[in-house]
């Protein structure tokens, strides 16, 4: 049966398996937290290690998030598992997690509780192995785990070896909303600032043809027929309310068009902004909110 959307109640998403705030975040304590609460939905990250499995951190180098040195990719998993979380730039008793422990860890808790593996791998590999490695791991989850991504090729490159595998997108590559003067990672696209407002590198961003409306419902064409079976597309909060008070598009309601759902990211109770967003964009239709704080939210929700 199709799901009907919006979903509701809406699902909270448990960022970084937030819910306990004696556990760092990505540590398997953390998600055994969340597990033993039965939460609707855990977000972890994801890095390929050298051969075998992948490490729950969200950079390329082991010293953003670990007492380690050098590059995940270069990282073997028996080292990887000497490796300890570093959180707030202080070291911690907390082992890294590896993607097969938080599996083995989901198995023993068979409740409703899903999984998003969020693939921070943003080249594409030389090699298949990457990929195939990571099916494979996730393999005994079924239905329970979905991956999501910035790089829509990364995802095309997963459905091409597994049809029935639950995917979500990012758009936050491609198409941005900032102000000009928000300081930007400049190694992460997009770079160029469009003609419709919003940070976008696409040509039909280049200049001004039609309505911001009509731009935005031609981008959002574009990305959900950009991979085969997408489920979900996951969205910057201030994006979507941009979008939606400057621009009249609705983000959840175009999505809504092509059967997908979108979640909204990241609404925290202790962020003013999020706060009102959160309000505004669960009576605007969005399905998901991804938070640190999801009792919290839960609540806000729950009242709105």
């Amino acid at each position: 049966m199709p799901t009907t959307l919006p979903l509701r109640p809406p699902i909270v998403v448990c960022h970084m398996a937030a819910w306990d705030a004696r556990f760092p975040p990505n540590s398997l304590e953390a998600i055994r937290a969340c597990l033993i609460a039965n939460v609707a939905f855990i977000e972890i990250d994801i890095t390929a290690l050298a051969s075998e499995d992948y490490l729950l951190v969200h950079d390329p180098v082991l010293e953003s998030e670990t007492d380690g040195h050098g590059l995940v990719a270069a990282t073997t998993p028996d080292q990887a598992r000497t490796l300890h979380i570093k959180h707030r730039d202080q070291p911690t008793d907390h082992p890294v997690p590896l993607l097969s422990q938080v599996v083995d860890l989901f198995l023993h808790y068979p409740g409703r509780t899903r999984l998003q593996c969020d693939f921070k791998n943003i080249y594409p590999f030389p090699a298949e192995e990457p990929y195939a490695r990571l099916i494979n791991l996730l393999a005994p989850l079924g239905d329970r785990v979905i991956v999501s991504s910035g790089a829509d090729w990364q995802l095309r490159r997963l459905r091409r070896l597994d049809s029935s595998l639950d995917l979500g997108f990012d758009i936050g590559n491609n198409l941005d909303w900032r102000a000009l003067d928000e300081l930007a990672d400049p190694r992460v696209p997009p770079w160029k600032f469009g003609a419709y407002g919003y940070f976008d590198d696409h040509p039909v961003a280049g200049f001004r043809f039609t309505s911001a409306r009509e731009y935005l419902l031609e981008r959002c064409d574009l990305f959900a027929n950009s991979v085969r079976g997408l489920s979900t597309f996951y969205i910057d909060h201030k994006l979507l309310m941009h979008s939606l008070k400057d621009d009249d598009f609705n983000w959840a309601e175009a999505l809504h068009g092509f059967g997908i759902k979108l979640d909204a990211w990241t609404l925290d109770t202790t962020n003013a902004l999020a706060v009102t967003n959160a309000r505004l964009l669960l009576d605007a239709g969005v399905d998901q909110f991804t938070t640190n704080t999801p009792v919290e939210l839960a609540a806000l929700l729950q009242q709105a």
